[in-house]
């Protein structure tokens, strides 16, 4: 297995844009963090994501640079306050699959599938960013790597 959780790109601010989509610095960012996933030869079956626009946009930039016939696909329970132990109950951790999600849920997900505790910190995410947790034969979580983009 390899899961891929992915903080959608910055977003611009809800008062200049209600639907707070990506802003050029978001679409950079994601773009080359996209490419580096290329370059590493990241694969996924799919990319999955919360269907708000900044991580819906997120998905797609990434399909584009990984594999344009890329599944993409809306998936319920990703929003930031959504309860990670529902969402992985539906989850094949035997697949290779891209999370694009939100803060705090993304953290909460990592900790759950890691430690059974969703409160438990391991990992601060950051816009962009690619987190891949993978598991064992026993099909116990750890996190196998982490690209964060380069952030003043």
């Amino acid at each position: 297995m390899a899961l891929y959780l992915v903080q959608h790109g910055k977003a611009t601010p809800k008062d200049q844009d209600p639907l707070k989509q990506l802003s050029k610095e978001g679409i950079e960012t994601t773009e080359m963090m996209a490419e580096l996933a290329k370059v590493k030869n990241i694969q996924v079956s799919e990319i999955i994501h919360s269907g708000k626009k900044r991580a819906m946009q997120t998905a797609e930039i990434f399909s584009k640079y990984l594999n344009s016939d890329l599944k993409i696909s809306e998936r319920k329970g990703l929003d930031p306050k959504d309860d990670p132990e529902i969402f992985s109950k539906d989850l094949n951790i035997n697949s290779d699959i891209m999370i694009v999600g939100h803060l705090p849920f993304l953290e909460k997900l990592a900790a759950y599938l890691i430690t059974g505790n969703s409160e438990n910190k391991l990992v601060k995410f950051q816009n962009s960013c690619i987190i891949n947790i993978d598991s064992d034969e026993n099909n116990d979580c750890y996190i196998k790597w982490t690209l964060m983009p380069f952030v003043n």
